[in-house]
């Protein structure tokens, strides 16, 4: 924009004093503090002078009435909570994106009571002195997997990280290439040891790695052998994986300490579901592998932490550790993985009681009738505006678990006449509140898998409330029968 111009328009910009004199600024100077509003009248004047440089904006832009509205929807949008309920109808359990694992309303409740009073969190109330945070969780832990001894943080990959900058900084760790996984967010087994400070021997080929591999790369710098759960692939084919057993043997012929990053941390067979591949935290410690290491909520169920279990010598090693106290979890956390660990202290099938289980237990008939009752609230509710049929679909644990495992189920498929299933995606992942879906082709799929509570229920409203969203702003018009 010409100088001259632009220097009108600056000139024309209210000054923050004139803006909060004004009576609807005052208004909000009541309810909300004066530097939180100050942010937002600064925020949006300096928006405008940007504009003003850019040449895209009219004087009438400027006016003070003009401001005081941008600065009231400025407020109004900062006070939106921008982390929300949502509804995941896509049929992945374990959705890293959309929170992982849900806790149960009992798990939630024991969070509440814990974060609105004060709490014995680093308190011995029997010794009536300082304690440790930690002690709330090692015997029901140690009950659970058989583990001499646990320590809890913040993530699995604080876990790990942990271990490996205890037992082996400076030092080398055995990996086979083919374990050297990343999961979501990059998150890769080799820059993790290289932040720990501990050095990468890696040994075997992609596909076969042996026990002989193992033995060859062992010298006088070998601080411990790293076996990692490739939890989100599988080599399959001409392949050879060292076993649990065999690396608990070759630590012990070699003085060595073993562990085990388990990742998604299964405290339960999932064979009773169709499920028999994947390995539980009671089975690789029981094999003797010194530690293992899992994360809280994924398959475990709980909120997000990361748990080490295994010998107590090494467990205690790693509680020391100046690092540990960086990476420890909160009371909130604490309470809420010491209140689903008691879920699987229950006499009733964990799988009852909580979510993550609970959805992947989910039996055919159940889900058929759900998906059925979905399909006939919307056909009532669409009529001729959208094709709606049930098709067989698979879901998925999620998570980075059983990737070659398949949650059969129905899905109910919705095409719409007048607009594409991706527009319909949209509205319903922007509404309130927002309801994440699938779109195949021509066709948003819902998966009744993955749905809480009532939210079957509210699924054809929202549904039918995107339809005349979009509706309006196509200009299309429907006539009710």
């Amino acid at each position: 924009m010409a100088g001259s111009k632009a220097d009108s328009l600056f000139s024309l910009i209210p000054s923050v004093d004139k803006i909060l004199s004004q009576p609807r600024i005052q208004d909000f100077l009541v309810v909300y503090s004066l530097p939180f509003v100050k942010s937002a009248v600064k925020g949006v004047l300096n928006e405008l002078r940007d504009r003003i440089k850019k040449g895209s904006v009219e004087p009438n832009e400027i006016a003070l009435d003009g401001v005081v509205d941008q600065i009231g929807i400025r407020i109004q949008l900062n006070l939106v909570p921008k982390l929300c309920r949502l509804v995941n109808a896509t049929g992945v359990v374990v959705h890293t994106n959309l929170g992982r694992s849900p806790l149960s309303t009992r798990v939630a409740q024991r969070i509440v009571d814990i974060a609105t009073s004060y709490s014995n969190l680093e308190y011995d109330l029997e010794q009536g002195k300082r304690g440790k945070r930690n002690a709330h969780l090692k015997s029901l832990m140690k009950e659970l997997t058989g583990a001499e001894s646990v320590l809890a943080v913040n993530n699995n990959a604080a876990a790990v990280l942990l271990a490996l900058g205890t037992l082996a900084k400076g030092r080398e760790v055995i990996v086979s290439r083919g374990e050297l996984i990343e999961i979501g967010g990059s998150f890769r087994i080799p820059e993790v040891m290289t932040q720990s400070g501990a050095i990468l021997k890696e040994v075997g080929a992609t596909n076969r790695t042996h026990p002989r591999d193992y033995e060859q790369a062992i010298n006088d710098n070998t601080a411990l052998i790293l076996k990692v759960h490739t939890s989100n692939y599988r080599i399959v084919g001409f392949t050879r994986e060292v076993s649990v057993e065999e690396l608990v043997q070759i630590g012990k012929q070699h003085d060595l300490p073993t562990m085990m990053d388990l990742g998604s941390g299964c405290l339960v067979d999932l064979s009773a579901f169709g499920l028999s591949e994947e390995v539980t935290v009671q089975e690789v410690i029981a094999k003797g592998i010194d530690v293992v290491s899992f994360s809280g909520d994924k398959l475990l169920g709980g909120p997000q932490a990361g748990v080490l279990a295994g010998k107590k010598e090494l467990i205690d090693k790693m509680a020391v550790n100046p690092l540990a106290r960086a990476l420890r979890m909160d009371k909130l956390t604490l309470a809420g993985l010491e209140a689903t660990l008691q879920e699987y202290a229950r006499q009733t099938n964990p799988a009852m009681s909580i979510p993550a289980l609970a959805m992947i237990a989910r039996g055919m008939e159940e889900l058929l009738d759900e998906a059925r009752q979905i399909s006939s609230s919307l056909e009532s509710e669409l009529q001729d505006r959208a094709q709606v049929v049930i098709e067989q679909g698979a879901g998925r644990v999620g998570g980075g678990a059983l990737p070659t495992s398949d949650l059969i189920g129905p899905r109910v498929c919705i095409r719409p006449r007048d607009f594409s299933a991706s527009r319909l995606e949209k509205a319903l992942r922007l509404g309130s509140p927002p309801v994440i879906t699938i779109v195949k082709e021509d066709y948003v799929m819902i998966d009744p898998r993955t749905l809480l509570d009532n939210q079957a229920q509210m699924i054809p409203q929202l549904i039918a409330k995107a339809f005349e969203q979009i509706q309006g702003q196509l200009g299309i018009k429907y006539q009710r029968d």
